[in-house]
C-alpha cells in the first residue's frame, strides 16, 4: 500500500473527529491553545491506537485468512464507508449534535474519542491481511487526525455545523472506493 493510499485512508478515518471537532468549537466562545491539544491529542491519540489493536488481531487470524484478505479488506472498508454515509445524511444528526457537550475533560473526551476511532480498528485488522507497515501508517493516521481535528474545532468555532455532515459523506465515499480499488487491483492486477 502507498504512502498516498495510507493518507487518503487516514483523512478518511478522520472525518468521524472533524466532525465532532467541529461540533466541539461549537461549544468555546474562543477556541485556546489547550482546547487544540485536547481533540488533537484525544482524537489523534484513539485513531492511531485502534489501528494498532486491529493489526494485532489481525496478524493473529491471518494464516486462516489468506485466500480471502483482498475480500474482508474490501468488505470492511465498504461497510465503514456507507455506514459513514449513512449516519451523516440520517435523521438522528441533531439529536447527536446536541449531546456533544462543551466539556474537554477525560471523562468528555474518552467516549467521543472511542467512538469516533471504532472503524480504525477494522482497518487495522485489513492493515494485517494486506501486510501494511503498521508504525508508520498509525503514525500518519495519527497526525492527520490531530491536524483535521485541529482544524474542525476551528471551523466548527468560527462557521458552525455548516460542513459536518459534507466531511463525513466524503470520509464514507474516500473509504468505499478505497476498498474497491484494493479488490480490483488484487482480482485484476495480482495486488
Amino acid at each position: 500500500m502507498s504512502w498516498f493510499d495510507l493518507f487518503v485512508i487516514a483523512v478518511g478515518l478522520s472525518m468521524d473527529a472533524f466532525a465532532v471537532s467541529i461540533c466541539k468549537g461549537l461549544s468555546v466562545q474562543k477556541v485556546q491553545p489547550r482546547h487544540v491539544m485536547a481533540v488533537g491529542m484525544y482524537f489523534g491519540g484513539f485513531q492511531a491506537l485502534m489501528p494498532l489493536i486491529g493489526y494485532a488481531l489481525g496478524k493473529q487470524f491471518e494464516s486462516m485468512i489468506t485466500r480471502i484478505d483482498h475480500w474482508i479488506a474490501f468488505v470492511l472498508l465498504a461497510v465503514i464507508g456507507v455506514n459513514m454515509i449513512r449516519e451523516a445524511v440520517g435523521d438522528d444528526e441533531a439529536d447527536e449534535e446536541g449531546r456533544i457537550d462543551g466539556s474537554f475533560g477525560v471523562k468528555a473526551m474518552i467516549p467521543l474519542a472511542v467512538a469516533t476511532s471504532i472503524d480504525a480498528l477494522a482497518v487495522g485488522v485489513t492493515f494485517a491481511f494486506l501486510r501494511v507497515e503498521i508504525l508508520p501508517a498509525v503514525l500518519l493516521i495519527g497526525a492527520t487526525t490531530f491536524a483535521i481535528s485541529a482544524g474542525g474545532l476551528h471551523i466548527g468555532n468560527a462557521f458552525g455545523t455548516r460542513y459536518k455532515t459534507k466531511a463525513e459523506v466524503v470520509g464514507g465515499v474516500i473509504l468505499v472506493l478505497l476498498g474497491g480499488k484494493i479488490l480490483v487491483e488484487h482480482l485484476f492486477f495480482g495486488g
